[in-house]
């Protein structure tokens, strides 16, 4: 935590270890200018520290707010490691370290190591950050940390530009030669974070509380423990994650893991962020395929499952076929799926790819229609969601009405579903001659969506529609979002998106597990989250 004022660091830090934290770190960045008094504040907060501690004093030059020179910033850690409450460890760049002779033996005076003739109990973490990218003479500073034998831990951070860096990181944790935290910062770095006991990292950070994270990408203590179930990683835990961009706002990695530990599967589920790409769709597809292909071929990682969404869906169907994966029926009929699962027998990799959303949806209209044969659905959009629904109610023997802003993708969509089973009308068409489903599989209504007041369905269709008209809206952030409450209004039957988002769900966790979801716990979690 970056400290400011004493009695509220010592605060959190009681709400650390409340928490179940084992260490605090201070940064004392803003209190090192080289005064006496500021000595001795920080001299005292460590002695009230209610945790073992790190005390960091960041310099601006590596990413941090102090702009004292060395030698200020090394009377401070001599001041710690001598006093009687000293630090567990202080943290120091391997830059600076290194610089000269004189500094590195000052730093030395103050930390245990074997060559150390004082009574001193403070150990010493040498390391590296880069805030901007991946540097580009990694490997040359990782072992120049090797070769400092006074250093007891070594921490390697920098910015992830893609998943794949977390598994440079991981490999650097297992070819370590001595602890090391390494750590990628950013969205694309969670992994790291939480995966850190997974290969036998010495630590991992996290806030007390979102707005004092002191790196971005940094968990709280809360996610970390609660949601992710650190204590329970082990180099045996499986992973799993939702793969697509963006997905910070996905409710996936709550229900799974929730899941996980209420069924006894040794798994930890987490975001997959994969860019969409700014060079088109070609783009897109060679950087999903690079970093899925990359993950799987990762042994040690070890992932065994994954959740695949916006805009991935037709690229993962693609990736399929061009590697001879096994592919449901249901994906290569409607060119999008959703969910991978991956096992391993023996070294032998077996990967399949399988469509969820399609019977998911399908279930829930037939559910709310008392069967799908015979009966006509409007499905509004032309996506990789209006595809799968529109591909899982024609099975069960329904009529596609596809309605769409764009006339050449609905018809696009309609070829691809089947011209037979298949219609493409405008709004007005749609309310001349009312369905018995309307589904909107368009992104409008969504929270943080391009419209979310809105409604996709013009109230005049909904006017027009007899009682047991279905209205059923694949979004689920809302849960009540405009469609569905304009429906109500006029007396009409709804299915919200949590009921396919979890049934798509425990089709997944049941392929993954072998165990029967519990979707109770899942519905709970999610209203939960949503109210």
């Amino acid at each position: 935590m970056m400290v400011r004022d004493v009695d509220h660091a010592l605060l959190r830090a009681r709400e650390a270890k409340d928490a179940g934290a084992d260490l605090v770190e201070y940064r004392v960045d803003e209190l090192c200018s080289g005064d006496e008094g500021e000595t001795e504040i920080i001299l005292g907060l460590v002695q009230d520290s209610p945790l073992p501690c790190i005390v960091t004093c960041r310099p601006t030059w590596e990413g941090g707010a102090c702009d004292a020179d060395d030698m200020t910033r090394v009377a401070l850690f001599e001041a710690l490691g001598t006093s009687d409450h000293p630090p567990a460890y202080i943290d120091v760049e391997l830059a600076a370290y290194t610089r000269s002779a004189n500094l590195r033996q000052k730093v030395n005076l103050a930390i245990d190591h074997d060559k150390q003739s004082r009574d001193v109990r403070t150990s010493l973490i040498l390391s590296t950050h880069d805030f901007d990218s991946r540097p580009a003479d990694l490997t040359r500073r990782v072992l120049a940390m090797s070769t400092e034998g006074a250093a007891a831990v070594h921490k390697v951070a920098f910015r992830a530009r893609s998943l794949r860096d977390n598994l440079e990181l991981f490999d650097l944790l297992g070819d370590r030669t001595k602890p090391m935290i390494a750590l990628g910062m950013g969205e694309f770095g969670l992994m790291s974070r939480v995966l850190a006991p997974k290969f036998g990292a010495f630590l991992t950070f996290a806030s007390i509380h979102k707005e004092e994270t002191t790196a971005p990408g940094q968990p709280t203590l809360r996610e970390l423990l609660d949601q992710y179930r650190f204590r329970s990683i082990t180099p045996e835990t499986r992973v799993y994650g939702v793969i697509g961009w963006p997905v910070g706002h996905s409710m996936s990695p709550h229900i799974h893991n929730a899941g996980f530990e209420g069924v006894g599967h040794d798994g930890v589920y987490l975001p997959l962020p994969i860019a969409s790409g700014e060079t088109g769709q070609d783009g897109a597809y060679e950087s999903f395929k690079a970093t899925l292909l990359a993950m799987i071929d990762h042994r040690a990682l070890d992932l065994s499952g994954a959740s695949v969404t916006i805009p991935h869906k037709e690229h993962l169907a693609r990736l399929a076929r061009e590697q001879g994966w096994a592919i449901d029926a249901m994906s290569e009929r409607c060119a999008a799926a959703n969910t991978v699962t991956i096992e391993r027998d023996e070294g032998r990799l077996a990967v399949s790819v399988s469509n969820t959303d399609a019977p998911a949806a399908a279930a829930c209209l037939n559910e709310a229609l008392a069967g799908l044969t015979g009966k006509r659905v409007a499905i509004v959009g032309a996506g990789g969601v209006a595809r799968a629904i529109g591909a899982g109610v024609s099975a069960l023997g329904a009529r596609v009405l596809i309605v769409n802003r764009t006339p050449e993708r609905a018809t696009a969509l309609s070829e691809s579903i089947g011209p037979d089973v298949c219609d493409v009308l405008t709004m007005d068409e749609l309310a001349e001659s009312p369905p018995d489903a309307i589904v909107n599989a368009t992104p409008v209504g969504m929270a943080g969506g391009p419209a979310p007041d809105q409604s996709p369905v013009p109230g005049s269709v909904l006017d027009a529609c007899p009682p047991g008209t279905a209205v059923f809206d694949t979004i689920y952030t809302p849960i009540d979002t405009p469609m569905l409450l304009a429906a109500r209004e006029r007396g009409l039957p709804t299915i919200d998106g949590v009921d396919m988002f979890v049934r798509q769900a425990a089709l997944q966790f049941e392929g993954w597990t072998g165990k029967a979801a519990p979707t109770g716990l899942f519905e709970r979690i999610i209203s939960e989250h949503l109210a």
